[in-house]
């Protein structure tokens, strides 16, 4: 590898099935670094405009060719991989890589062979779960002496649950299994909780949040966790739900004969997974806290999105600080491949933003602020706004440039909102974004966590404030807050916070991703007015300017 080289990490590892919907592999993207800071990132659902895209490879020589990515000696070359294998072909077989077959985890990249064009040429691959470790390192700069790094996710190369440890400048792999299968198999291949849910099984990637949702309907019960331990979680019966219902019967005394969202029942079944998950996984956290009497926690994979999991992780003060980035799942795997090998040459990465999505996009550094008191006349009117400025966040949440705003002070809003314009289930609660004194306003705490920039905590909004915020106070008195702590974190939404909590009295906002259900976050101007037209909102905002559709 060439220290004055770029970076180039592509996550194009082909699924096992060739069907409409992900069934392994899932988000994949593309990103370049130089000297510690991204050049260019695709996330590549948002430039095909399909949900979770598993099919760069059939695109990914016009994709490298139209950013002028095809120079072979350009950059160095990495790519994750995945538990379905090591080797990316594109469709066209000018893209061609093999990476070598192994049974252990190793805490470097690995030279693979790899056919670029009609030329051999060194490339390397990084283990999945290694690559989810490295997602970090964009948005924390290197890891802390002494730190605990965790990946736990569906599944990676080898395991869905891997350990390493950062100690005296080096980094070594820990453990790494999938004895906590069952825990995260609880969000992504549960057939109870499909059933639940309505889900298909290929919908597997749209079930964790709406499982979170609507697990605070619920109670968690130790007789309850007793029976499904002892029933292995219902988690085969697919297509065969008599068993269920029969034992339900006979345990509880449950006679209904369908599965749905609105029963109590079935509310605390998904309740008490959602705890035996937390109280699990916690445990194993705490083993390895003990093993190991690291200080910091550094973690990743899909699993980090357990919002209310992070919290009990940040409660128990198991660590001197907790770092999770905005992309833990597999979105963020390209990054932190990049960012891995960029560390290895440099030392360290540069801290980012998490607008990290700017593939086509050449957008503006600087969004006009003029039309801040016009949109947020609009605001006060009850209106709902979608927002596009700027380069697009990273990740599967949407943190004020690529957002749907409204009011906060209305359920009646927040279901028109989720329901109407985003067509989302009634259970599953929108989050708010609120400049960080209100933060601290609303849930009385002070020293506020910088986990909330990115929307990855619970917080207990205080009782006597939840009415002023009640379209996005869930059933269990939570809130999922993005706090914009300053006005570097997004300059756009600091100074709309600002206008509307100093002339409208107005402290929140709903902030919920700026796309339809079962379609990607929007990622031009064209989409955004086509997806805002398409949603019925009030109005858009591209690059500061603002528009209306009211008459449209």
């Amino acid at each position: 590898m060439n220290a004055n080289k770029p970076t180039l990490a592509i996550y194009a590892i082909q699924d096992r099935a060739d069907s409409s919907t992900p069934y392994f592999v899932h988000d994949h993207a593309i990103t370049l670094m130089h000297h510690g800071k991204v050049i260019k990132h695709l996330t590549f659902e948002r430039l095909s405009r399909n949900k979770h895209d598993n099919k760069l490879q059939q695109s990914l020589y016009k994709v490298l060719k139209d950013e002028k990515l095809l120079a072979p000696d350009d950059f160095d070359l990495v790519f994750p991989d995945n538990v379905v294998g090591r080797s990316v072909i594109s469709s066209c077989g000018k893209i061609r890589f093999e990476g070598p077959l192994n049974n252990t985890l190793h805490p470097k990249p690995e030279k693979g062979r790899c056919w670029w064009l009609d030329h051999e040429r060194e490339a390397y691959t990084i283990n999945h779960e290694l690559a989810h470790v490295g997602s970090c390192l964009p948005f924390y700069g290197s890891f802390n002496e002494n730190s605990l790094l965790i990946h736990f996710d569906g599944g990676g190369s080898l395991s869905n649950f891997s350990a390493w440890q950062y100690k005296n400048g080096k980094l070594s792999n820990l453990d790494f299994h999938w004895k906590l299968k069952y825990l995260s198999s609880f969000f992504n291949a549960n057939a109870l909780v499909f059933g639940i849910i309505g889900a298909k099984y290929n919908q597997q990637n749209s079930v964790p949040g709406k499982m979170m949702g609507l697990a605070s309907y619920g109670s968690y019960s130790t007789q309850m966790e007793s029976w499904l331990k002892s029933n292995d979680y219902f988690k085969d019966c697919w297509g065969k739900k008599g068993t269920f219902y029969q034992k339900a019967r006979e345990k509880f005394g449950w006679k209904k004969a369908k599965l749905s969202t609105e029963d109590p029942f079935l509310q605390d079944i998904v309740a008490t997974l959602q705890e035996i998950f937390i109280r699990d996984f916690l445990h194993e956290l705490e083993q390895l806290k003990n093993k190991t009497q690291t200080d910091y926690l550094y973690y990743t994979g899909g699993s980090a999105l357990n919002i209310v999991a992070n919290k009990a992780i940040l409660d128990s003060a198991l660590f001197k600080d907790i770092f999770i980035p905005p992309c833990p799942e597999d979105s963020g795997l390209s990054l932190g491949a990049a960012a891995f090998i960029e560390w290895q040459k440099h030392g360290k990465n540069k801290i980012h933003s998490p607008y990290l999505n700017n593939w086509q996009l050449n957008a503006i550094s600087e969004i006009d602020l003029k039309a801040i008191p016009t949109i947020a006349q609009q605001i006060a009117e009850s209106k709902v706004i979608g927002i596009c400025n700027g380069d697009a966040e990273i990740g599967p949440r949407a943190l004020g440039n690529r957002s749907i705003i409204a009011r906060a002070d209305s359920k009646e809003l927040a279901l028109k909102v989720s329901m109407y314009h985003k067509g989302r289930e009634w259970y599953r609660p929108v989050a708010p974004i609120m400049l960080e004194k209100n933060t601290e306003y609303f849930t009385q705490k002070q020293d506020l966590h910088h986990l909330g920039k990115y929307m990855l905590l619970d917080y207990d909004i205080t009782p006597d404030k939840q009415a002023e915020i009640e379209g996005v106070v869930h059933i269990d008195g939570t809130a999922r807050i993005q706090t914009i702590q300053n006005e570097n974190q997004n300059p756009f939404m600091f100074a709309l916070l600002s206008y509307l909590n100093n002339n409208y009295g107005i402290k929140a906002l709903i902030n919920t991703s700026f796309n339809k259900r079962g379609e990607p976050i929007v990622h031009s101007a064209e989409n955004a007015i086509l997806s805002a037209k398409n949603m019925n909102l009030d109005g858009v905002v591209i690059n500061g300017e603002y528009k209306s559709l009211a008459d449209q």
